[in-house]
């Protein structure tokens, strides 16, 4: 065997090396883009602005009460926490008088902030812990019949849905998933183009360097 055939099959095998790899990698975030979800959140929840902030990992969270354009929201309106998160309702002073009670049936944490406030800054402060796992649907009692609804989801026991567009069963990919996707592809094309010049005109290159 020449040691043109030995160098051509040395570098055959890394280039295979080189796209396994970046096959690897480009599957490995459509993985991660496939596990984003979200708590199941029960119907009627999302409310008057429907924003969702995941504040696992956070020791403490706050909720703005009278949010929106019409002071008639709690922001963010859905949200997800630990057991043993301290949450803070901070009341805006817009919308009228506010106050922050669990549905009729609506999940096992007992919100009741008591009777409705209209002061701006006034604050009702609750701390979550393992009664509470599971999902909460809660309200302003004035403003029900309005869309003044919310969820609280606590602790890592709770229904979840993956995270996709327009009722598709496409699965929403985030950023630098995609990013990662695109460059692992264009190194895995390059490599394999270097291979096929490498096979194509590589013993020509090594006959000609030494004449």
């Amino acid at each position: 065997m020449s040691s043109d055939d030995v160098s051509r099959r040395a570098f055959m095998r890394t280039a295979g090396g080189a796209a396994a790899a970046a096959g690897a990698a480009t599957a490995t975030a459509g993985t991660a883009a496939a596990q984003e979800v979200e708590p199941d959140w029960p119907s009627g929840t999302q409310g008057n602005v429907g924003s969702y902030t995941d504040a696992r990992g956070q020791d403490s969270v706050t909720i703005s009460v009278g949010a929106g354009d019409q002071g008639l929201a709690f922001d963010p309106t859905l949200v997800w926490v630990d057991e043993g998160t301290t949450i803070t309702w901070e009341w805006t002073g817009a919308g009228g008088s506010h106050n922050v009670q669990t549905v009729d049936d609506g999940g096992p944490a007992s919100l009741d902030s008591g009777d409705p406030v209209g002061e701006e800054g006034a604050t009702y402060e609750y701390e979550t812990s393992s009664e509470d796992a599971g999902i909460t649907h809660y309200h302003c009692v004035p403003h029900t019949a309005v869309g003044m609804h919310a969820g609280l989801a606590v602790g890592e026991d709770v229904a979840t849905v993956e995270v996709g567009g327009g009722g598709s069963d496409a699965v929403f990919v985030p950023d630098a998933a995609r990013a990662l996707g695109v460059a692992t592809f264009i190194a895995m094309v390059s490599t394999l183009g270097l291979a096929f010049v490498f096979m194509k005109y590589g013993g020509t290159i090594t006959g000609q360097e030494q004449a």
